[in-house]
């Protein structure tokens, strides 16, 4: 009977532990995806600064740059509006 009864406290303690490791692993991989997303912020934070950096110089350098970028800016926006308009569009 006792071997009978340690087996059996054996065997719930095998899937307490189970359990737990589960979770643990499960808790692992959920730390490992927020890393990586972190990882990806940091890299499009870095393309966004470079960019800023560029615009600036360009912005402080002569007359024909400023009015090339006041002409990328218009059309840029230009397509921002129109292609969001073409999008609301095809969803109704």
């Amino acid at each position: 009977m006792a071997d009978w009864t340690r087996a059996q406290s054996s065997g719930a303690v095998e899937e307490i532990l189970d359990r737990e490791n589960k979770r643990m692993a499960d808790s692992l991989a959920s730390k490992v995806t927020r890393l990586k997303s972190d990882s990806d912020f940091t890299s499009v934070t870095g393309l966004l600064t470079g960019s800023v950096k560029r615009f600036s110089t360009v912005a402080r350098s002569g007359r024909d740059n400023r009015k090339l970028l006041c002409g990328m800016a218009v059309v840029l926006i230009v397509a921002f509006f129109i292609l969001s308009y073409l999008l609301s569009r095809t969803r109704t």
